[in-house]
């Protein structure tokens, strides 16, 4: 399970699975178990921005941080999420 980073972004480890892959670009935000009982779902823009599908347990501050990085980490988040997949950016 491929992580976007080893350290965690306003206490949760950002991911995703193999079985991700076959989706448009996004992001999990979950607990050191990783698993997608109870994590959130980030789908992220070709412009940075993010909508979230899933706030999981998150509360609202730790999801316009976890966003807020996303914003600021995108373009090098997507050539690790490039390296799995053949689908692009969230398209609204």
């Amino acid at each position: 399970m491929p992580k976007f980073y080893e350290f965690k972004v306003a206490g949760y480890y950002l991911y995703f699975t193999s079985f991700c892959i076959v989706e448009c670009m996004h992001v999990h935000a979950s607990d050191s178990r990783l698993t997608e009982a109870g994590s959130a779902k980030f789908f992220v823009k070709k412009n940075g921005t993010s909508v979230l599908k899933n706030p999981g347990v998150l509360n609202e501050r730790e999801i316009r941080k976890i966003q807020d990085f996303i914003r600021q980490h995108y373009k090098e988040m997507y050539r690790k999420w490039a390296e799995y997949s053949q689908e692009g950016f969230y398209r609204d």
